[in-house]
């Protein structure tokens, strides 16, 4: 198993320490990038793929994701069969 593959089962998990940095990685192995909302966004971030977005805060003053954002987070890998997607475009690679 590699490691974009590792990722996205530690995420499934719905692990207590998951980090900001994980979620950045997660989310741009789905194809997401990452933009905060502009100069008065604050901690709010958007992660955008075309016309699908998911929006979040910044984690702050510690790294780690709260629970609550990963489960809407799970949500909506889920209800958008992201990992589906990842897994059909990939045909089970894993680089």
């Amino acid at each position: 198993m590699g490691t974009k593959n590792k990722l996205i089962k530690r995420f499934l998990s719905n692990p207590k320490d998951f980090t900001y940095e994980e979620f950045v990685r997660l989310f741009a192995i789905f194809g997401y990038e990452q933009s905060n909302k502009g100069t008065t966004s604050g901690s709010r971030i958007e992660f955008t793929n075309g016309e699908n977005s998911f929006m979040m805060h910044r984690p702050h003053p510690k790294n780690i994701i709260k629970s609550y954002v990963m489960k809407e987070a799970l949500s909506y890998v889920k209800d958008n069969k992201l990992i589906e997607k990842y897994n059909n475009e990939n045909n089970g690679k894993d680089e």
